[in-house]
């Protein structure tokens, strides 16, 4: 069982910036698969960005070069850096880890708005 923590969510203006953070618990996280999703109000979760355990990475077209996602292995912790933030980047984020399982955090709310 992983347990995921997420925080940093809040309101900011557009082209603004924030950083998410999540936590997770487990002494193997340096293997784990971690991804952020997001889900706006009326659509389908979609995934944001992932990082594999040897730190690559993939992002969805429409965050490329705005987003970046990261890893620290030593504070079992992923981030994902947002900068240039729009409108349509509004969702619940939400961490997400496959390792022997798949596991979901509890969401943080982003807001986009002036």
């Amino acid at each position: 069982q992983v347990q995921l923590v997420e925080s940093g969510g809040g309101l900011v203006q557009p082209g603004g910036s924030l950083r998410l953070s999540c936590a997770a618990s487990g002494t193997f996280f340096r293997f784990y698969v971690m991804a952020w999703y997001r889900q706006a109000p009326g659509k389908q979760r979609e995934l944001v960005a992932g990082i594999a355990s040897g730190s690559s990475t993939n992002y969805v077209d429409s965050v490329k070069g705005r987003f970046t996602i990261s890893r620290d292995n030593a504070k079992n912790t992923v981030y994902l850096q947002m900068n240039s933030l729009k409108s349509e980047d509004t969702a619940v984020y939400y961490c997400n880890c496959q390792w022997r399982g798949e596991y979901w955090g509890q969401g943080t709310q982003v807001t986009v708005s002036s």
